[in-house]
């Protein structure tokens, strides 16, 4: 049988969603980084280009000590006088003392003690962005320096912005992302609920025609002469009916908010396991246990029903008809009680436990895998419960675990 749950492409989409995920994740990784890096070489060119000019800048004032008139001339026009948008303070290399600051905001409420402050704070950022331009001071070329001053400096604003950018970018794009997958999540679970309710009332109607005739037919056999001594064949047959009757009653259920009624959870149980027993392998054991058999949780019965028979025909299956499924009934903790549902067949393997309640799961060689995703709806979904897999292992078996309030 073909998987339905497959695209135009073969592949299957839906039990594969984490491996996409995974692809997807390295990519926009990839992309991340890429941006990073690209990004990156830029400030490092840019950052050169400022290194650079603040360079020129400083040999330009140490050459303008010692200039003639029209070389001074120009230099001051053209390199010193300039307004250049770098944050520039010079320092004394001898007393450490600052001179002179350029492209420094000041506020000017502030007194010299704040500005101090709040000048040997810039410096400190400048120290930790940039190695400083010496300035030597001559008194001719070539003469011995008679001074040195360092001039440091900030990266320009584009620069500081340009650095900042590809982190705000991602980040604003990691905030799109999300609110899309949310988005897209919940579009999905819509329509996956409006899927569900829809094939279960269809399929409840499509059932009702059939079992009204089948009812009928009952009757009529119940009635016949050469049917009084084989009465346990009619018998039979209106079980089957009476449980055609309640399967249409659970697809009718599915979409509509369901009555929860207190029931006696082994009794439930029980009863389940009774219906099952004739229509199994007879190689099947099956061993019903509790605590204390008079537990009490709020259930829809039929919907209940329809959770253990489903996962006790998984049992079976796994056990290909040879074995035993117990049933175990306790109290888990207060308010909380549980039923554990353990086979002795194949087990599950531990990469895919995580998959088994998501549809198009199966082991079978024909069935779509649907099963446990409508158990695990009725018991989260209406019965506001938990289940789960307890435990599996290969060849040994596995333990489904459902936890109610009681």
């Amino acid at each position: 049988m073909q998987n339905p749950f497959k695209g135009s492409l073969g592949i299957d989409f839906y039990t594969n969603q984490s491996t996409i995920k995974y692809i997807v994740l390295v990519v926009a990784a990839i992309i991340g980084v890429g941006s990073i890096i690209y990004t990156t070489q830029l400030v490092n060119i840019l950052k050169e280009r400022e290194r650079e000019n603040i360079e020129l800048w400083a040999k330009a004032v140490e050459f303008s000590t010692i200039a003639d008139g029209p070389s001074l001339n120009f230099i001051t026009d053209n390199i010193i006088r300039p307004d250049n948008s770098l944050p520039v303070i010079i320092l004394d290399s001898a007393t450490n003392e600052i001179l002179t600051t350029r492209n420094v905001e000041i506020d000017g409420s502030l007194n010299q003690d704040q500005i101090d402050d709040y000048l040997n704070k810039v410096l400190a950022q400048m120290k930790e962005e940039n190695d400083p331009q010496p300035i030597l001071f001559r008194d001719r070329p070539g003469s011995k320096i008679v001074s040195i001053q360092y001039v440091y400096f900030r990266n320009s604003r584009l620069l500081r912005q340009l650095s900042a950018y590809p982190y705000i970018q991602l980040s604003v794009i990691a905030i799109f992302a999300f609110i899309a997958y949310l988005a897209f999540s919940y579009s999905r679970k819509a329509e996956q609920n409006r899927v569900w309710v829809g094939l279960a009332k269809e399929t409840a109607h499509q059932l009702g025609t059939p079992l009204s005739s089948l009812m009928a037919w009952v009757e009529y056999l119940r009635e016949l002469p050469q049917m009084e001594n084989r009465q346990e064949i009619i018998t039979e047959l209106n079980k089957d009916v009476q449980r055609l009757e309640m399967i249409t009653a659970r697809f009718s259920n599915i979409g509509s908010k369901p009555i929860l009624k207190d029931e006696e959870v082994f009794e439930v149980i029980e009863g389940v396991i009774a219906y099952l027993k004739p229509r199994v392998s007879s190689k099947v054991l099956f061993v019903v246990d509790a605590d204390s058999p008079h537990l009490v949780a709020k259930m829809n019965r039929p919907l209940f029903e329809w959770v253990i028979e489903n996962i006790v025909k998984n049992g079976i299956d796994a056990m290909s008809g040879i074995g035993k499924i117990t049933v175990t009934v306790g109290q888990e903790s207060e308010g909380m009680m549980f039923i554990d549902i353990a086979d002795d067949g194949k087990g599950i393997a531990k990469g895919k436990i995580k998959e088994v309640f998501k549809p198009g799961f199966t082991t079978k060689k024909r069935g779509w895998g649907l099963g446990l995703t409508l158990v695990k709806r009725i018991i989260e979904n209406y019965h506001m419960g938990k289940i789960y897999v307890k435990s599996s292992h290969t060849d040994v078996g596995t333990v489904f675990r459902i936890s109610l309030k009681n």
